[in-house]
């Protein structure tokens, strides 16, 4: 005899089990592959075990983004990845509807809270903290995002305004190579690690344009210009000056050719030297003229050896 159940019979019931089976893995995503899950609390169960398996997953897929409710978790490449930040992109996620159902990115974060800003009758400040170990690309997606907001935030209608935007741009962006190249170093776990803290405060206008921007940098390692780790380097700025100078400046520096200097190890890791220029050209950009640029080199270069002497 056949019993009702909620308004079907037993035996209907015994007959949809496989389909109800089939709708519940799903829904717990038992049968979805790994890199295709674009949020960690959709693994399931969500355990350590799992959450490392579908980040392997996604970074073998080169997934490097996946969100974590509404914290944004992201892998370092390791490699460059450039059609991951073009403009274009970043017009794509600032353009779309609803941006947090696009594929998980850092522009996402970006873009949502720029949109907090403008949707507030009372602008309130709005925060993005990024955090991780040495290595894990915490220079990087501040890079990005302050790029992400120099493209969407930059629009004004008057050729003047956008002349004033454009240079305002142009030294939020120029900030990051000055401060790499004093305040990095290669070191074992990162080839580009900052060794200092740094609080990046981007200002707008009532209309959400971009009007300057204040970096407030802390816990700089000094320590590092006297003393480094075995196998570690100095801060990039040293190795820059004694590739990039030219033969005048070496003379008015005091660089003799070929010289090799015991605050400078490492030598053989040719990294960011040849970055002197881009260096220099950030800093005019930034306002440092030539000639303060030069005495920047020169005391830089005549401090130092009161610690340690030339082999």
């Amino acid at each position: 005899m056949l019993q009702q159940v909620n308004g079907h019979s037993s035996g209907s019931v015994a007959q949809n089990l496989p389909l109800l089976r089939e709708g519940l893995q799903e829904f717990l995503g038992g049968d979805t592959p790994l890199h295709q899950l674009d949020d960690l609390t959709k693994v399931n169960p969500v355990t350590l075990e799992t959450v490392l398996r579908c980040l392997q997953a996604r970074y073998m897929a080169d997934k490097f983004y996946t969100n974590a409710g509404c914290t944004l978790v992201a892998l370092n490449p390791f490699k460059p990845v450039p059609p991951l930040y073009t403009p274009e992109l970043m017009r794509e996620y600032h353009a779309a509807s609803q941006p947090q159902k696009l594929k998980p990115h850092i522009f996402t974060v970006g873009e949502q809270s720029y949109r907090n800003v403008k949707s507030l009758i009372e602008p309130v400040n709005q925060s993005i903290v990024v955090s991780g170990e040495s290595g894990a690309g915490k220079t990087w997606t501040s890079r990005c995002l302050m790029k992400f907001y120099a493209v969407v935030a930059a629009s004004p209608a008057s050729w003047e305004s956008h002349k004033i935007a454009e240079r305002i741009e142009q030294r939020i962006l120029n900030s990051n190579p000055v401060m790499e190249a004093f305040g990095n170093a290669c070191t074992l776990r990162n080839n580009n690690s900052s060794r200092f803290g740094k609080f990046i405060q981007l200002q707008m206008n009532s209309a959400q344009q971009m009007t300057g921007a204040a970096v407030q940098t802390y816990l700089l390692e000094k320590t590092r210009v006297a003393c480094q780790a075995t196998n570690e380097r100095n801060f990039h700025i040293f190795y820059q000056i004694c590739k990039g100078a030219s033969e005048d400046e070496r003379l008015q520096w005091h660089l003799p050719e070929g010289a090799v200097f015991s605050w400078l190890p490492n030598p053989e890791k040719t990294l960011e030297e040849d970055c002197f220029e881009v260096t220099r050209e950030a800093m005019l950009h930034l306002g440092i003229d030539t000639p303060t640029q030069s005495n920047i080199f020169k005391v830089r270069r005549k401090v130092i050896p009161l610690n340690m002497q030339q082999r």
